[in-house]
């Protein structure tokens, strides 16, 4: 019986901790730092934005050589992720022909983005923003917006606050 309370009133406590988490200019530009390093390894000239839980970007960051258009994409997929509150990567997969959300991306005029490169960022179970990648293909994307959540996590404290 007392391992539960105190297995609850540790569960309580790293809820508060969470919810308490909110996006910053410097995590996000160490964050961003993280990713375009990344880039340029895989050979990608990637337009980087993060934004806060809701959805207002933070900050934006364009890798010289970087499409002009990624610019408007990298920051609705941060838009698109915290919207629904999952990879915009998995959001393509439910709005396909014939899926249970179809057609969304004409939703929300027109800053639903369906494919790769989105990702929501959590501390703990609470949602603190996102990271929107574009410039390189779906997959090149995806697979540096979920690097960005890799490098988030381990930026954020174990004991769920977060630092630069």
């Amino acid at each position: 019986m007392k391992e539960q309370n105190l297995e609850d009133t540790v569960r309580e406590v790293i809820r508060k901790m969470a919810a308490s988490a909110t996006m910053n200019l410097d995590l996000a530009k160490h964050l961003m730092e993280a990713v375009e390093e990344q880039a340029k390894k895989v050979g990608v000239k990637a337009v980087i934005a993060v934004s806060d839980a809701a959805g207002r970007p933070i900050a934006v960051h364009c890798m010289d050589g970087a499409y002009i258009g990624s610019f408007d994409v990298a920051l609705n997929k941060t838009y698109t992720a915290v919207a629904f509150q999952m990879p915009t990567a998995e959001l393509a997969r439910l709005a396909a022909p014939g899926g249970s959300l179809y057609g969304i991306q004409n939703t929300n005029e027109g800053k639903i983005v369906i494919f790769g490169g989105g990702e929501p960022l959590y501390v703990g179970e609470t949602l603190v923003g996102a990271i929107g990648v574009s410039g390189g293909s779906a997959k090149q994307d995806t697979d540096l917006g979920i690097y960005g959540v890799e490098r988030f996590r381990e930026l954020v404290n174990k004991n769920g606050t977060i630092t630069g």
